[in-house]
């Protein structure tokens, strides 16, 4: 726990980074509903005009920030782009991206679903009757123990490695939601693992 450094998370993360997408703009789409909850990988998606919406790229993660999205998973880890694409989505969506030099952005995907990050985003949203939202700056002002680069990418590996395995699953069966518990309860109790320590 020594090399582990209590960060904020507005100095660990670039909340909706800015990125440049033109209006009029054909670009990959990616709605609410092609997201599999507690899926990090994304399927399916669209080609439509850009005219507004979270924009995001390779490296980035997505999570849905309205109920009942939120409380069901929805987040994905985005890696399907060409070099130098852009995709957008909803503007449902929280855009999260590592810091240079303090964050890996596969990590960041990871540290989102920790319960105590998830539990501050659900508790943090207001809004009227099935229309909340979670509130970024409730987020960016969240405290954590975390670790360096070194260690954030060994996790990330750990993490992906499963993940790798149930997209190799969801691909052999055909059957994307239905191969997922066995591998997604390894994932959870590691993550689970991990949250201990980060709040420790």
């Amino acid at each position: 726990m020594e090399e582990w450094k209590k960060y904020k998370m507005g100095d660990f993360i670039d909340f909706n980074p800015t990125i440049s997408l033109k209006k009029g703009t054909v670009a990959r789409k990616i709605t609410m509903d092609k997201l599999i909850p507690h899926s990090r990988d994304i399927y399916d998606w669209e080609y439509e005009q850009y005219s507004g919406g979270a924009k995001f790229q390779n490296g980035d993660t997505i999570m849905a920030r309205i109920t009942p999205c939120l409380e069901n998973g929805k987040h994905a880890y985005i890696s399907l782009l060409d070099d130098g694409e852009t995709a957008y989505g909803s503007t449902e969506y929280i855009v999260m991206r590592g810091i240079p030099g303090v964050s890996d952005n596969r990590f960041v995907y990871y540290l989102s679903h920790f319960p105590d990050f998830k539990n501050a985003a659900v508790k943090s949203m207001v809004g009227s009757s099935g229309r909340q939202r979670a509130q970024v700056d409730v987020l960016k002002n969240l405290e954590f123990y975390l670790p360096g680069l070194e260690e954030q990418r060994k996790i990330a590996d750990t993490l992906s490695s499963l993940d790798d395995k149930i997209a190799l699953n969801n691909r052999i069966n055909h059957n994307l939601p239905a191969q997922r518990p066995r591998g997604q309860l390894c994932k959870t109790l590691y993550i689970s693992n991990l949250n201990y320590r980060l709040t420790a």
